[in-house]
């Protein structure tokens, strides 16, 4: 070997040192750097003919487990999904009241049947009956608090979603800027490390906002999908559209027909013009937005409808008057007749009647609905699986009404007629004696305080009677929780607790209606909506009032453990995951500090050749 070859040598051994020392430095410099990914020289021999070989630096490798990426971004994803949940559930559990707490629903509602069971044996009591009016407004009071929260939560979840757009945006926008930068240059020096570096930042942001899926291209390119498959950003990067709603109300809701929208939706709008809902074809399952959609869109709306429920249960158990059908008798047909001038929207009547040619018992409910745009209802108006529901729209006057009913049951072979003013009649069909009038009834909402029966308009929505209206525009019950108010009339003359008619005049001490009101409040087998997720549509729940506070209250907490459980498994995963991450592409000081020993002796090597080699050639020129 020459001199002027190992002079190379050396030379080059120094270059291949210091170059590898800077790396070493910039792995110390950022040890504490989010997303920073450990780096090394990439060192190649170079072939010197047959005296030997040197080397060089062909490029910095970033020392990155793909898959281990892969799955950390998935699990973050999923950990972000839980625990922005658990955090809302959180919050949402803050809203009910600590169980047991004076501020809790279940223990108001408690204060006032108990103060109703002490009415039931001091009628004549003025303080008796100020305290349960007292009692009242406090449980109205507390479902319009709680109304006002669940929505306030629901507005913070729209908020949240207008936030994560725009940092979904930031992160895609910079990806794709950085995608144009590293397919600039196929080179694979340490300044496309650092913008490598840069786009893994940005991809771990994207996934905590949403679940998303990344494939590698030529030239460092990546391009991100959902995980879908909707296309987020190759070279280009496609734009997130949110149109935020400025109000959320128990009646705002997602749909994917716009006209009927009241919430914000996820618009995309691809590099190439082409629009798309993504909340319409489900394509973000996972991470913050996920979790907000949820909220919004599902677990708040449902807590929303049980407040509802209860708001409705307490008006409509304690107004709702149920009238049996006087049995008629035309030749040889039989059935009731309904008077039924006292229902207004909302209002119902139930018809059983029995099928002889199969020996099976029907249930029809006929509903009053005065908004003909409301037309057909669907077999959901009424918690009841297994009854026909019937719209009517008593607006025309009785004789639409019969012609309404017999066109929409005139396959049953019961037959109405309106025989005189506001009586409906429904008889069998006599001759064939194919089916028989079982029962017949009306439910009405009593309005007057002395009406002459137990029932009374405890309860009102706003300043007009609950009935349980529906119209194009709803179910009158959504958002009742957030209305309900105890009667101004019955504050004004308390009286009214225990005197339901004027001639004659109730006894003072008269325990027919503070009777009435602690049995429907405390003890009544009621029917619920299972749309408010107790119960279910073939079995929907019934049963007193308590006992659903009880189911309702029970549920929330059963899904807030599981939600926190949820999240408590997913950083469980996360936190592994991370830990495998860092200890293979994390900065290890003790590690760098060996490299940095290791390269100074070679440093020290390469120099002491240079040296020799210099001395020799001294010595030549001596010589």
């Amino acid at each position: 070997m020459s001199l002027s070859q190992a002079l190379n040598i050396a030379t080059a051994g120094l270059r291949v040192t210091q170059a590898s020392l800077a790396v070493v430095a910039g792995n110390v410099a950022n040890a504490g750097t989010l997303g920073y990914v450990r780096k090394s020289p990439n060192q190649i021999p170079i072939a010197l003919g047959e005296f030997g070989s040197s080397v060089r630096i062909a490029g910095i490798n970033r020392e990155l487990d793909v898959y281990l990426q892969r799955q950390l971004r998935i699990e973050g994803s999923g950990a972000s999904y839980a625990g922005l949940r658990a955090q809302l559930y959180g919050r949402l559990q803050q809203v009910y009241g600590e169980p047991g707490s004076e501020g809790a629903l279940e223990t108001v509602f408690s204060r006032l049947t108990e103060a109703v069971q002490a009415l039931t044996t001091s009628p004549e009591s003025t303080a008796t009956r100020s305290t349960v009016l007292s009692a009242a407004q406090v449980l109205a009071q507390q479902l319009n608090s709680m109304t006002v929260d669940v929505q306030g939560l629901r507005f913070e979840a729209e908020l949240g979603l207008s936030d994560a757009v725009a940092q979904a945006n930031e992160a895609m926008q910079q990806i794709a800027k950085l995608n144009q930068q590293l397919g600039a240059s196929a080179s694979t020096d340490a300044t496309a490390a650092v913008l490598l570096d840069q786009r893994d930042n940005y991809i771990n942001q994207l996934s905590q906002l949403m679940d998303i899926r990344v494939i590698a291209g030529d030239h460092n390119q990546v391009s991100v999908f959902t995980n879908s498959g909707v296309q987020l950003v190759a070279n280009e990067a496609s734009q997130l559209q949110f149109d935020a709603s400025g109000t959320i109300t128990p009646a705002s809701v997602w749909s994917a027909d716009p006209t009927k929208r009241s919430v914000g939706t996820i618009t995309l709008v691809s590099p190439n013009g082409g629009t798309m809902d993504l909340l319409a074809d489900n394509a973000i399952r996972s991470g913050n937005i996920a979790a907000y959609v949820e909220m919004r869109d599902r677990i708040l709306p449902e807590a929303q409808r049980q407040l509802d429920e209860i708001a409705a249960a307490l008006a409509g158990a304690l107004s709702d008057r149920t009238t049996d059908g006087t049995a008629a008798t035309i030749g040889a047909q039989q059935g009731f007749d309904l008077d039924v001038a006292g229902l207004l929207p909302g209002n119902r009547i139930e018809i059983s009647y029995t099928d002889n040619t199969t020996a099976t018992q029907h249930k029809i409910t006929i509903v009053r609905v005065d908004d003909p745009a409301a037309l057909p209802l669907a077999g959901a108006a009424t918690p009841d699986p297994n009854d026909t529901v019937v719209g009517v729209d008593f607006s025309g006057g009785m004789a639409s009404v019969v012609a309404q009913l017999n066109a929409a049951l005139g396959a049953t072979s019961l037959q109405f007629s309106n025989p005189a003013g506001s009586t409906l009649r429904v008889l069998d069909d006599g001759g064939p004696n194919l089916v028989d009038v079982d029962a017949a009834s009306t439910t009405a909402t009593v309005t007057t305080l002395t009406g002459g029966s137990a029932e009374l308009p405890f309860f009102l929505d706003g300043t007009i009677p609950f009935t349980g209206a529906i119209t194009a525009d709803g179910l009158q019950r959504t958002g009742l929780a957030g209305r309900i108010v105890v009667n101004p009339a019955l504050i004004a003359d308390p009286s009214r607790l225990v005197v339901y008619q004027t001639a004659p005049l109730t006894p003072a001490g008269d325990a027919t209606r503070p009777n009435f009101i602690y049995d429907r409040l405390a003890r009544a087998s009621l029917d619920f909506s299972p749309q408010s997720g107790i119960g279910t549509p073939a079995a929907p729940f019934i049963g007193a009032l308590p006992s659903y506070m009880r189911q309702m209250i029970s549920q929330q907490g059963d899904a807030a453990q599981g939600a926190q459980n949820l999240k408590e498994g997913q950083d469980i995963v996360v936190n592994s995951l991370q830990q495998r991450f860092n200890d293979n592409s994390g900065i290890n000081i003790d590690a760098e500090m060996a490299t940095l020993l290791k390269l100074q002796t070679a440093y020290g090597a390469n120099a002491r050749v240079m040296s020799t080699v210099r001395d020799l050639v001294d010595l030549l020129l001596k010589m």
